[in-house]
């Protein structure tokens, strides 16, 4: 099996090629579970397979099922377009077998990875010391860094380490915080937002409460930095000041909202994340990174390390049993609950190192404008309502008259023609059509024929 195959080898390479050079690439269409049942029938067996024959079955039944999210207008959830420069370089990563767990292993690739996180932190306003370490996206981030909080609150207040304590959280705040928290086993202080937005002074309210109801001590408190259903930014500043005045862990989700980092018109709604303990941000959002690409940052990863530090005797090659220095010889598996990782960092490196990060702040900057100019068109045609300013790259769209069942026909039909993949969201208990602006390929032409789509019947 591990044979070199030369005939394999330039089947799909044949493929890779002409998938990269595709502008736009197909958008996609949905899947039906009976047809894609009959494709894959004896796909795997106990004899081979003519590869050609393989190949084929994905080219022709598995991957037209597939929405292509570097599609332009592919404007659902929080899409991804990776430059081809980073998907090209993914390749080199996938075919180089590269286990990124520690620096004895993947020095160099770790170094990589090293530098784009002093590149963010950088930006971020983060101290020199400041590192972490390149997971699997937002989710996994959370989930690490909110251990951390945990852990470092319990040893500040001299607690076990089953004591119950509480983490502050609005009540916009992403899912897979509240995924955390559960299984953290942390009760959350749900903190009610002014407008959606987590305020420093609805924060002061809600810990003041706290501290007279009897209840587990709150330890820290996650602030979001661009909402996934309306690109909100809570008051960073104002909860900066909260979580100081009362010492607690300030973690900030910035995982779409990050990219605005790199644009200094957009960098000043981010004001207050320097004061960050812990920073996740999503390369593969408006970053431009291959799935599946998030990044973690610690403000000091001293305490990071000590409580996701593996101890096992097979494990003391790489944590200075020899006498090296933590601080130099940087493992990636002492910052967040994983082991085994592929050094996902490296495409977005490449690409950066590439293109330059003028280039990422123009194509960023792209997003943001699309938005700003989609809401003009918005507030310009009868029968539509701009539901609030976009604040990153999210536009929500009321159309008069129309029920939940319309929206989601309409956005049936506009992927059946080709032109579009959006899906319709829930914004106070009402459905409307929602648009996230973050591929630089995002057209004015484009937009305007999806907002002349919505009112065709009007």
């Amino acid at each position: 099996m591990h044979a070199p195959d030369e005939d394999l080898t330039r089947q799909v390479m044949d493929h890779v090629l002409h998938r990269l050079r595709l502008d736009p690439p197909p958008l996609g269409r949905l899947g039906e579970a009976e047809e894609l049942s009959l494709a894959l029938k004896g796909a795997i067996g106990a004899a081979p397979r003519d590869p050609a024959a393989v190949l084929r079955t994905y080219t022709q039944s598995l991957e037209p099922t597939v929405v292509s999210c570097d599609h332009p207008a592919f404007l659902a959830f929080i899409p991804g377009a990776p430059t081809k420069a980073a998907a090209l370089f993914d390749m080199v990563l996938s075919a180089s077998s590269l286990h990124g767990v520690s620096w004895l292993e993947a020095a160099g690739a770790v170094a990589a990875e090293n530098q784009v996180l002093r590149l963010f932190a950088d930006l971020a306003g983060l101290p020199e010391g400041a590192g972490g370490c390149f997971v699997s996206g937002g989710s996994a981030g959370n989930l690490s860094a909110l251990v951390v909080a945990r852990d470092t609150g319990r040893h500040r207040l001299g607690l076990p380490a089953s004591a119950p304590v509480r983490i502050a959280v609005s009540d916009q705040v992403h899912s897979s915080v509240g995924n955390t928290l559960r299984i953290l086993g942390v009760e959350p202080l749900v903190v009610p937002t002014d407008d959606h937005r987590l305020t420093g002074e609805a924060l002061r309210a809600a810990l003041d409460a706290a501290g007279r109801d009897g209840g587990a001590p709150v330890v820290a408190v996650v602030a979001t930095a661009g909402t996934t259903n309306a690109g909100i930014i809570d008051d960073l500043s104002g909860v900066a000041e909260q979580a100081r005045a009362r010492d607690l862990w300030l973690h900030i989700d910035a995982a779409y909202g990050g990219a605005a980092l790199f644009v200094p018109e957009l960098r000043e709604r981010l004001a207050g994340i320097e004061h960050a303990d812990s920073l996740v941000v999503d390369p593969h959002k408006w970053m431009f990174a291959p799935f599946d690409c998030g990044a973690l940052l610690y403000r000091d990863p001293r305490l990071a390390r000590a409580v996701h530090t593996q101890d096992a005797s097979y494990l003391d090659a790489i944590h200075g049993a020899d006498g090296a220095d933590g601080d130099t010889e940087w493992n990636p598996s002492d910052y967040a609950y994983h082991l085994t990782r592929r050094p996902r960092g490296l495409p977005l490196w490449f690409s950066l190192a590439v293109h330059g990060t003028d280039a990422y702040r123009d194509a960023i900057a792209h997003g943001a404008r699309t938005a700003e100019r989609t809401a003009r068109l918005v507030e310009a045609t009868d029968g539509l309502e701009l539901l609030r300013e976009p604040e990153l790259t999210v536009v929500l769209i009321r159309r008069t008259g129309w029920s939940p069942e319309d929206y989601y026909a309409w956005s049936k039909r506009l992927l059946a023609a080709g032109t579009a993949f959006i899906t319709p969201s829930v914004w106070e208990g009402e459905t409307v059509a929602r648009l996230a602006f973050l591929h630089p390929g995002v057209s004015d032409e484009m937009v305007q024929e999806i907002i002349k789509s919505l009112i065709e019947d009007f």
